[in-house]
């Protein structure tokens, strides 16, 4: 084998679960984000010689990562259609913690791919705002907006969801309360 085949190799080997981690902060689907992941390993070996600092390979297929899922959301957008209400977050397991971070990738997927790329590397891959910026190709100010609005969104995305879960809570409260009263006037018959 030659040498670029094995430096690759290597390198995806050390840097496989990082760089799946990544791909699953884009994408909610694991299956998904396992696809994007070998996608961008695949678009990332033809161009392999062309970094020549190695240690800016991470940040290289972060951003093809990020531009393969724009690539894929583009064209199946216009196969979604808009529902007035969001699906359940699919939880796997009962903890709490499970829990919380279902929903958080749920919610995620309000967010423009633009933002959503930008609160992943900020956030979960903890890179600076210039990190950030280089990484995506935009200026610092640019990456500081665009949290700044994503977190908005997300924000008031919890804060709907939230009243929505009271509002059904109290739905469903009523129409117990109401099941007693007629089981109440049943017994008194």
């Amino acid at each position: 084998m030659s040498g670029k085949v094995l430096d690759f190799e290597e390198y995806v080997r050390n840097r496989q679960d990082a760089l799946l981690r990544s791909a699953r902060r884009l994408v909610p689907d694991p299956i998904e984000a396992q696809d994007l992941l070998q996608t961008a390993l695949v678009r990332t070996y033809g161009r392999w010689d062309g970094i020549a600092d190695k240690s800016l390979a991470d940040a290289y297929l972060r951003r093809v990562m990020i531009n393969t899922r724009t690539e894929w959301w583009r064209a199946r957008k216009l196969d979604e259609v808009p529902t007035e209400q969001l699906p359940d977050a699919r939880v796997e397991d009962s903890t709490e913690q499970h829990a919380d971070r279902a929903l958080l990738m749920d919610i995620l997927g309000v967010l423009a791919p633009k933002q959503r790329s930008v609160v992943v590397l900020r956030h979960w891959e903890q890179m600076s705002t210039e990190e950030t910026a280089e990484a995506l190709g935009m200026s610092t100010g640019t990456v500081k907006s665009t949290l700044h609005r994503a977190l908005a969104r997300l924000r008031q995305e919890l804060e709907n969801r939230n009243l929505d879960e009271r509002a059904l809570r109290g739905r469903m409260s009523g129409e117990r309360n109401a099941s007693d009263e007629r089981k109440q006037e049943r017994c008194a018959a």
